[in-house]
This record gives structure tokens, C-alpha cells and sequence, in this order.
């Protein structure tokens, strides 16, 4: 552990403000290793043009036999592993350099081919449902080679009453062209059109309020800096809620035209009900968090008191209860440090880990037109994973280098141990292996720390974690029912209604009310600066996660190795069962609530530990 002085600046390199090209090559991620240039790039699109344009021929009597069915679908494997390649390629430099028209060009004409593909290939379920169950299994009793397609087509015959025929279905696959439009849209407005305002911190420090500043500064140890930064940049943000509102309208009227022409009842469970997931676990998991908000609330009264704020407001949320400790570190010894945190899931996994630490498995540090956030790219399945991060030295930042290497290590085993057919592993898992890292982290700093403001700080910055993944996620979660609740009813989701519901909601769950946290007015535009809400139902999963990792973690940590191959298997098992069973097989069912109370138990025992160690 370290802290940042003068001699240490230059170990923390700062790109925000300048151009991609001016960033050093030794922190950038190796896209050369996807294609190692434009070349290959183009070679591999034209042929994907004629894999799709040969589907016409192919398609011909294909359900006639064994061998000519396993001949198509994998001719459609191979045009799907082509453009998943070229897209990620595309998005790869896209999102280092957003203000380059040439890469969104680029990405656009391999979105554009995806939709020829699907509009290719809208014969192959239909078919397969006139085939039937029978014949099917025929084919892969005599053909061998098919089972690889036995969870497909097994999904098929589940979802018969949603699929729709040929017709229907060439020109459902034609809003492929602009169906994600409005989130393209509010990315490019939130990461790169709307002009960030200058703010003079409290030192006398003119500081630009970038996205990536912004996060940085809402954490300032100064109250009135960090309420500054908090209210400034979403005032700013506010000036621009009216195309927003109409953006995420736009969306949320997409999710619903998909779920009625696809015969299901609701947005909800047209989302569910192809993942083999009960509706349940999603409103089980907002009436459990709802209803247990209790041990949410006595920690932010604890970190007002840490504080030593009379009244805590949203713009407090985000700092340190423990400012006295200022824990840095660069991004060699973040990397040192979740190596020996992750030792527990053994040496393989710990060579994989540094391996993708030391071969350009990533993009570390933030530059301008550089995509906000952090994420995991593991799709391409001849590729390994990449990991786009925005590194300022935090814990905060460890945590989430920590959190994304999660996902790719889930990407490198599941690629590794199943056929390309299977390796894709479900969303609804895919936040599990990313918060487990965390917990794990966490874990390994708590033990090995002895000085009590130093522990104080590790907990306070692991509850803030779980206080962003399980309760502000549910809150968004919550929140994103609502809003697609009042599109399905025959609403408009304007910026006034949009403002109302968010704001409500989330002096609920802050306990505005009670007195706990004032929940200040310019918070209420936080909804359009949250991209997720135009991912149809994502960000639940990051709640369930979050509860399923912890119970993992707990199995895991208890050294019994038989726990610690099953968690391996999870991140082996990719997509070749529903998620739920995989999960089960873990030791883990999110169909009941248990899981849910028992992370919420998990972190009201180390509130209770914050208040022993103050004690």
C-alpha cells in the first residue's frame, strides 16, 4: 500500500486531456492481436459478404438430412465468428478514440452486415419447428456432430408461441438497422457532445469536468469540492434532459415493440422467459432489497458520523468515511495486490490472470474521446479477452480492475473448455466471477491489514461497493420496471415524469424521509447519465450477482477444494445449460429469496464490524 506524494505523480500518468495518439503505447490495449491491421480487417468482412450471400444456395432442402443440417448451421457459426471478430476489432478502436468518424464507419458496416445475416437467416427456426422434436433427435443420434446444437435446438421447440415465421421475422431482423440508434445516440451526446463545465476547487484548482474527472472529484475528501462537482456536472447534465427523455422513450418503445411482436405478455418476460428465468426472481429481488433497507441506512448514518457531517446529502455518498487514509496505488501494484487476492482459486487461474496483466490485455488510463467506464470484451472466440479501464489509482479503481479481469477470465475458461457454439456464457451470470473478484479483494486487505483506521477504510470502500452494486442497482432495477410499466400502459416518458420517478424512488431507497441522506434536487436528472437503462433488463443482474458471488465466495473461502473446483467449473460451463441450472450445480438457487437476505446479512455483519472497530 502506498500514498501518493511528489515523487509518485509521474507513476500516475494523466491522458484525459490528450488525444489517443499521444497516449503511451505500453498503456494501450494490443488490437493487433484481434487483426494486426486494417488488411486482415477488410479481407475478413468481404468474407463474411459471401458466406451471408452464399446462405441463398445452402438453405436449399437443408432439413432434408442429418449432414445438411449440421453443414448450415455451421456455415452460420462461421459467419457469426467473422463478425463478432470485425465488429469487436471496430469497437475496440472506437471506443479509445470516439471522436473518430472512420472507426464508427466502420462499426456501422458491420452492424449493417449482422443485419443481412439475421435477415438471412430467418428461415432457419421455422424450419427447425417443422422438422420437429422427433426428426431432430433422429439427426443428432445419427450425426454426432449435432449434439454441439442440442441446447439450441432444445431452446427452439421451448420457445415455439415466440417465434415468428420467415416473413415476420426478415422484417423484425430489418429495425436491426436502427433499433439501437438512441443508445448509440445518448453515448455519443453523454461521452462526447455535451461541453463539460469548468469548476475552481476549493484549493484554487481550475479543473475541467470530464466524465472521468467527475468521478474522480465526487470522491474528494473536501465536502464542499465534492458537492460541488456532484451538483455542477448534473446541472450541467440537466440542460440536455428534454433529448435524453426522448432517447430512452425511443428505446423503451423498442423493448415493448419486440415483446409484442414476439406474442409476450409484458417487456419482463420477454427478456426472462428465453433464459429459462421466473419472473420472480426479479421482483423478489426488488420487494427483499425494499423491504431490508435498514442495514443501507445504518451505514450512510455511520459514515455521517465518520464524517462528521450533521447531514449527509447525496453529494457525501461516494467520499471516504475514513479521509484520514488516502490509499493509492499504481497500476503495477494493483496488479501485484489482486494476484495474491485471487490466489485462493489456484496457480492456473493466477498465470492466466498475469498473463493478460502483462500482454497488453488492456487499455488503462483515461484519454480524451475515450469511452467512460470500465468493461470486459471477451467474444472473440479465438482471441483472448480485453479490458477497457480508466485507471486513477484508487482503491475504487483496483476494485474495478479486479472486477473486469473477472469477466475475462470467465470469457478465457468458458472459450477455452466449450465449442464456440456454447462459449458465450449468459448475461445473467455474467456479473457473478466480476463481484466475486471483488469480494475476494476485499477479503484478502482486511486480513492482512492490522492498523484500524486502514481496515476502517477497506470496509467502508467494500460496503460502498455492495451499497452501488446491490442497492443502487435494485433501485435502478426498480426504477426501470417503472418506466417500462408506464410505455406498456400507452405513456410518453418525458423528462418532467422521468425526474419525478427517479427522484422518488431514490429518496426511498436513501431514506430522504427518515433523515439519512438529503437527497438533493439536481439528482433527479441522475437517470440520463445511466447508459444501462437502454439494455433491456441489464441491471438487475448486477443485484443477483452480487448476492450469488458472496454466497461463492463464502464456499470458496471456506478451503474446502471440492468448492473451489465447482466454482472453476462455473466459469467453465459457458452457455451450455439455462443460467439458473448452472448456477444450481454451483451451489447456488436465485429462485429463492435466501440468497438476496443472506447478502444483505453479509453486509449489515460488516457494518456492524465498522461500528466495533470506532467502538
Amino acid at each position: 500500500m502506498s500514498k501518493i506524494d511528489e515523487k509518485q505523480i509521474e507513476k500516475f500518468p494523466d491522458f484525459s486531456n490528450k488525444i489517443r495518439s499521444e497516449v503511451s503505447e505500453e498503456f494501450t490495449w494490443a488490437v493487433s492481436d484481434v487483426y494486426e491491421d486494417k488488411e486482415g480487417w477488410n479481407k475478413d468482412k468481404e468474407l463474411a459478404k459471401k458466406l451471408i450471400s452464399d446462405i441463398d444456395v445452402k438453405k436449399n432442402n437443408w432439413i432434408e438430412n442429418a449432414n445438411s443440417v449440421l453443414v448450415l448451421l455451421d456455415h452460420l457459426t462461421k459467419i457469426d465468428l467473422i463478425l463478432t471478430k470485425t465488429y469487436t476489432y471496430s469497437s475496440l478502436k472506437s471506443d479509445t478514440d470516439m471522436e473518430n468518424s472512420s472507426f464508427i464507419s466502420d462499426k456501422g458496416g458491420i452492424h449493417s452486415l449482422f443485419i443481412d445475416f439475421s435477415g438471412k437467416t430467418t428461415f432457419v427456426e421455422p424450419d427447425i419447428l417443422k422438422l420437429g422434436e422427433e426428426k431432430i433427435e433422429k439427426f443428432m443420434n445419427t450425426e454426432p456432430d449435432l449434439l454441439v446444437y442440442k441446447k439450441y435446438f432444445d431452446s427452439i421447440f421451448r420457445m415455439k408461441k415466440h417465434i415468428l415465421d420467415e416473413g415476420k421475422s426478415w422484417i423484425v431482423a430489418q429495425t436491426g438497422l436502427f433499433s439501437s440508434s438512441a443508445e448509440k445516440a445518448s453515448s455519443m451526446l453523454d461521452n462526447v457532445d455535451i461541453p463539460s463545465p469548468n469548476i475552481v476547487l476549493k484549493n484554487g484548482e481550475r479543473i475541467e469536468l470530464n466524465t472521468s474527472n467527475y468521478i474522480k472529484y465526487r470522491q474528494s475528501v473536501e465536502k464542499s469540492d465534492r458537492r460541488a462537482v456532484m451538483e455542477t456536472y448534473w446541472t450541467n447534465h440537466s440542460k440536455f434532459k428534454n433529448t435524453f427523455a426522448v432517447l430512452l422513450d425511443s428505446a423503451i418503445k423498442q423493448h415493448l415493440f419486440s415483446s409484442r411482436v414476439h406474442n409476450y405478455s409484458d417487456t419482463l418476460n420477454a427478456v426472462l422467459y428465453p433464459k429459462k428465468i421466473d419472473k420472480s426472481v426479479y421482483t423478489n429481488l426488488i420487494e427483499t432489497v425494499k423491504n431490508n433497507l435498514s442495514p443501507l441506512h445504518r451505514y450512510l448514518k455511520l459514515k455521517a458520523k465518520l464524517l462528521k457531517i450533521k447531514e449527509l446529502e447525496y453529494g457525501d455518498i461516494y467520499a471516504s468515511a475514513v479521509p484520514s487514509v488516502n490509499l493509492s496505488y499504481t497500476i503495477e501494484e494493483a496488479k501485484d495486490l489482486i494476484i495474491k487476492a485471487l490466489a485462493p482459486l489456484g496457480d492456473d487461474y493466477s498465470e492466466i490472470l498475469k498473463k493478460g496483466f502483462n500482454n497488453k490485455w488492456m487499455d488503462i488510463y483515461p484519454n480524451k474521446g475515450k469511452r467512460s467506464g470500465a468493461y470486459s470484451q471477451g467474444s472473440v472466440y479465438d482471441t483472448h479477452p480485453f479490458v477497457l479501464m480508466n485507471y486513477n489509482g484508487t482503491l475504487d479503481s483496483v476494485s474495478t480492475l479486479a472486477h473486469e479481469f473477472g469477466h475475462a477470465l470467465h470469457s478465457y475458461y468458458s472459450n477455452k473448455n466449450q465449442p464456440v457454439q456454447l462459449a458465450d456464457y449468459p448475461i445473467f451470470l455474467a456479473e457473478i466471477a466480476s463481484t466475486f473478484n471483488e469480494i475476494l479483494l476485499t477479503n484478502y486487505l482486511s486480513k492482512n491489514t492490522s492498523d484500524p483506521n486502514t481496515k476502517l477504510y477497506i470496509l467502508d470502500q467494500y460496503l460502498d461497493g455492495i451499497r452501488g452494486t446491490l442497492y443502487r442497482q435494485t433501485l435502478f432495477a426498480d426504477f426501470e420496471l417503472e418506466i417500462h410499466k408506464v410505455v406498456e400502459n400507452g405513456g410518453t416518458l418525458t423528462p418532467d415524469l422521468l425526474d419525478k420517478m427517479y427522484f422518488e424512488l431514490t429518496k426511498f431507497y436513501y431514506g430522504h424521509d427518515k433523515g439519512i441522506v438529503n437527497v438533493n434536487k439536481y439528482i433527479k436528472n441522475e437517470w440520463s447519465g445511466i447508459p444501462h437503462f437502454y439494455y433491456n433488463y441489464y441491471v438487475y443482474q448486477y443485484s443477483t450477482g452480487i448476492s450469488a458471488s458472496i454466497a461463492l465466495a463464502d464456499m470458496v473461502g471456506s478451503g474446502d477444494d471440492t468448492n473451489k473446483i465447482k466454482y472453476l467449473d462455473f466459469l467453465k460451463s459457458g452457455d451450455s445449460d439455462y443460467p439458473l441450472e448452472i448456477l444450481k450445480r454451483a451451489g447456488v438457487d436465485l429462485t429463492s429469496p435466501k440468497p438476496i437476505l443472506a447478502a444483505i446479512n453479509n453486509f449489515e455483519y460488516y457494518v456492524t464490524e465498522m461500528e466495533k472497530i470506532i467502538k
